[in-house]
């Protein structure tokens, strides 16, 4: 999936407008993502996934840590998410799908605190970098 260039400006408007919130949006995604895709759970056994977890909280940091580090780099976010992308294929073996279920959680985050900043053209840039961001987390998994 390739980002246009209104694809990417679009991108980086929402997370210039989200960044300050982007670590809790992070576990407010995962806290989202456990509870409707409760299967997700188990790559997390050691966790406490009760709401507001400082386990849940500290994810979600490097969540969005990673999310942010991917527009920082959108033109390279397969080099910029490599060690990330080796991290989950080889060591954590993470479900591939998980990545798309954590991106529509992210979405919903999003919309739930900026409803007016997702219009659908928006909606549609930010689904694709999500998609894109997954993709990249999965490719190393072939």
């Amino acid at each position: 999936m390739v980002l246009s260039a209104n694809d990417k400006s679009n991108v980086r408007g929402v997370f210039g407008k989200i960044s300050a919130h982007c670590d809790d949006y992070g576990a407010e995604t995962l806290e989202r993502m456990f509870t409707v895709h409760p299967q997700t759970k188990t790559y997390f056994p050691h966790f406490d996934l009760h709401r507001g977890s400082a386990q849940i909280k500290a994810h979600g940091k490097k969540v969005a840590g990673a999310l942010l580090e991917a527009v920082n780099h959108i033109d390279d976010i397969a080099g910029a998410l490599s060690k990330l992308s080796d991290l989950h294929a080889q060591k954590l073996r993470v479900d591939p799908v998980n990545f798309k279920l954590l991106g529509q959680c992210f979405l919903v985050v999003v919309a739930v605190h900026h409803p007016s900043l997702l219009t659908p053209e928006v909606h549609a840039s930010l689904d694709k970098f999500l998609c894109t961001v997954s993709t990249v987390l999965t490719d190393k998994y072939r």
